[in-house]
């Protein structure tokens, strides 16, 4: 015959511990351990059986003095060999507990043992009854879609095959990308990730937008980056430039005098469409001041007038 677990073992309490004790340490483990939030079905059953002996005064006086709360397993001679079954399933339990058909009772009106925001399905199988399994929602899945900068600037549709698990067929699905679609952008496909168990409902198909890298242009949000290189005659006395924007048209941009590397220039409205509110972003041309490797006779001699000319002392340092 197995030997009776050490039902305060179980539930980690003293052997002396209080009624309101053994009844608060049996919350926080069921709630940690029941089979419908994901626990051992095994140990909650344990927990169940100790919790089921320590919370009757009777059960509990009988296991303290014989290590067993079953009559048939203490020595012969005891209180005549008789147990009253309402004793046991819903006699005045005594210590404050209330009969273990009360917890029951007052769980299933969303205030007993395990609090109003725990739902645990059909409570008959906390007696060893048929328990109900919970509909459950199917897995989403997750799905990366590599888009060219073109197709995300001006929207597109594109064509994603998937292999949702469970499911025999692959699915082909249309994907329509929105112009001004982002890097890490999500689209989602409600039900058709995978299947639901117990009657819930399908899991989503999540798609994120990967955009390619442009040789020239750069996204950020809305506002597309551009580096438009210039001479140093250019920067220097100013002038009027051409840019190609990334909506195929071109931009006059003017190039003030004294125009330094690295300043920035906008162009309002030549940027992405906005996919959440309305307009367009910027255009953001990136001044590069190039200068030169190779200079002819005639370059070098204005150069060296230049530099005779030139009474400003840039390296201050002040």
């Amino acid at each position: 015959m197995a030997a009776t677990p050490d039902y305060y073992k179980t539930l980690g309490v003293a052997r002396n511990a209080t009624a309101d004790e053994i009844k608060k340490a049996f919350r926080k483990l069921a709630r940690k351990h029941h089979p419908d939030t994901g626990g051992d079905e095994a140990k909650f059953k344990e927990l169940n059986e100790a919790y089921e002996v320590l919370s009757d005064d009777k059960k509990r006086k009988l296991y303290d003095q014989y290590g067993t709360a079953n009559e048939n397993q203490i020595p012969h001679g005891w209180g005549g060999g008789n147990v009253n079954v309402e004793d046991i399933f819903g006699g005045g339990g005594g210590g404050g507990f209330g009969s273990w058909a009360d917890i029951l009772e007052s769980i299933r009106h969303g205030d007993g043992a395990f609090g109003s925001d725990w739902d645990f399905g059909d409570l008959s199988g906390f007696g060893g009854g048929a328990r109900q399994p919970r509909p459950r929602k199917g897995q989403d899945m997750n799905v990366t879609l590599n888009v060219s900068f073109d197709e995300a600037f001006k929207g597109a549709e594109k064509l994603v095959t998937v292999r949702v698990p469970g499911r025999a067929d692959k699915e082909t699905l249309t994907v329509k990308i929105p112009a001004g679609a982002v890097d890490g952008g999500r689209l989602r496909f409600k039900g058709k990730g995978g299947p639901g168990e117990n009657g819930g409902a399908a899991g989503d198909l999540l798609i994120t937008t990967k955009i390619d890298d442009h040789p020239y242009y750069t996204r950020k949000g809305a506002d597309v980056e551009v580096d438009v290189p210039v001479t140093v005659a250019e920067a220097a006395l100013g002038a009027s430039i051409v840019v190609p924007a990334p909506d195929g048209t071109k931009v006059r941009v003017r190039v003030p005098a004294g125009t330094q590397d690295e300043t920035v220039l906008n162009i309002k409205g030549k940027g992405a469409p906005r996919v959440k509110g309305e307009g367009t972003g910027d255009l953001k041309v990136r001044i590069d001041v190039q200068v030169p490797k190779a200079m002819s006779e005639g370059q070098k001699k204005a150069m060296e007038d230049f530099l005779a000319a030139t009474t400003d002392d840039v390296r201050s340092w002040q």
